[in-house]
């Protein structure tokens, strides 16, 4: 973060992957992130109940449904309609507060964004609205597309805020380039323009370039590991009786082999995690996923019924296991908690991070 900040970038730090982990969130700004960025309001609740107070923007549209909860939580949000930033508007008068708005530009991702020549106009009407207060602009990359963003569309950016600032007055707080995927341009000594803000998640918490894969340099790859309990082990075929199948069961097949082998079982599937997200343990080999169980090949010879395996995970894989109601959540030097949502009474496999 020290390395941005230099470069006139400040981080506000993305905690979904984590839905809104307190302890991790305090890391993040510990690390020197400025804010912090949530996609779910049950995560920005959970930030707040845990007594977080730094500024918290909501970097999914708002639902129109949740704009009075929007506006109670968060001191800002990235909008692309003008009916949810009415709503919001209305609330924050009902709240006798001013909401800032963030207006998400279309720059080539294809998810979610106002079409460059609309901006203007959109902004107009945000600072012409009472209860919203125009903060900034930003942008999206590699989240749909899997592209990175250009130099030159960071400086169209810049121009971007230049026009708004032009048409409509009001100095632009914010102009947030993008995501972890702007890392490689924000450090490769490109003029940075305008742009002042990254939300930065993936990057701080697998320590990886999400378009590369690489390494980031001064980060860990291993900070967060999954472990799950072995419950079945024997040799087993892979050849399947015909009758036996079920076609209009979908699996996860990574593995076909029809000579025998020791096949582990495992106490996690997919509704805990991505199978395909996970790095297994040396000799071990993913066979495939159910629901509730992971199958793995294996030439250990040492592992049985009641032994824990550990993996590494990618993004996604994270993502879906901080979100499971049966994963326990472990940081290391502290004790135990919940996950989100997690029911009381149900066993759990553990999240170690």
């Amino acid at each position: 973060m020290e390395r941005l900040k230099r470069r006139g970038i400040r981080v506000t730090a993305v905690t979904k992957a984590v839905c809104g982990h307190p302890a991790v969130a305090r890391a993040m700004l510990d690390g020197g992130a400025e804010g912090l960025a949530e996609a779910r309001l049950s995560n920005v609740k959970r930030l707040r109940n845990a007594g977080m107070m730094c500024p918290i923007t909501l970097i999914r549209t708002p639902m129109l449904s949740q704009a009075g909860d929007v506006v109670q939580v968060c001191e800002a949000s990235y909008n692309t309609e003008i009916k949810v930033i009415a709503a919001l508007a209305a609330a924050a008068r009902g709240q006798n507060t001013v909401h800032g708005i963030i207006l998400m530009v279309e720059m080539g991702d294809l998810r979610e964004g106002i079409m460059p020549q609309d901006l203007g106009d959109m902004a107009q009407q945000v600072v012409d609205m009472p209860g919203v207060a125009l903060k900034g602009i930003g942008a999206n990359f590699a989240c749909l597309s899997g592209t990175a963003p250009t130099d030159g569309q960071m400086r169209a950016m810049s121009v971007l805020a230049d026009d708004v600032e032009g048409q409509c007055g009001p100095f632009l707080q914010t102009v947030s380039g993008g995501n972890s995927a702007n890392l490689a341009w924000a450090t490769d000594g490109n003029a940075t323009g305008r742009i002042n803000d990254l939300r930065i998640g993936e990057a701080i918490l697998m320590g990886v370039d999400p378009v590369s894969g690489d390494q980031i340099g001064g980060l860990f790859k291993d900070a967060f590991t999954l472990v799950a309990e072995i419950i079945e082990t024997g040799e087993k075929s892979a050849r399947t009786l015909a009758s036996c199948a079920d076609s209009t069961l979908p699996r996860l097949r990574i593995v076909q082999n029809n000579s025998e082998t020791t096949r582990l079982l495992l106490a996690i599937g997919l509704q805990d995690t991505e199978a395909t997200g996970l790095t297994l343990p040396r000799g071990n080999t993913l066979v495939g996923a159910t629901s509730d169980h992971l199958v793995i090949c294996t030439n250990d010879g040492t592992l049985c019924v009641g032994s824990k395996m550990r993996f590494q995970m990618n993004y996604s894989a994270l993502m879906r296991a901080m979100s499971a109601p049966d994963i326990q959540t472990n940081l290391k030097n502290s004790p135990s908690v919940p996950n989100a949502g997690e029911s009381q009474g149900r066993s759990k496999h553990p999240t170690l991070v």
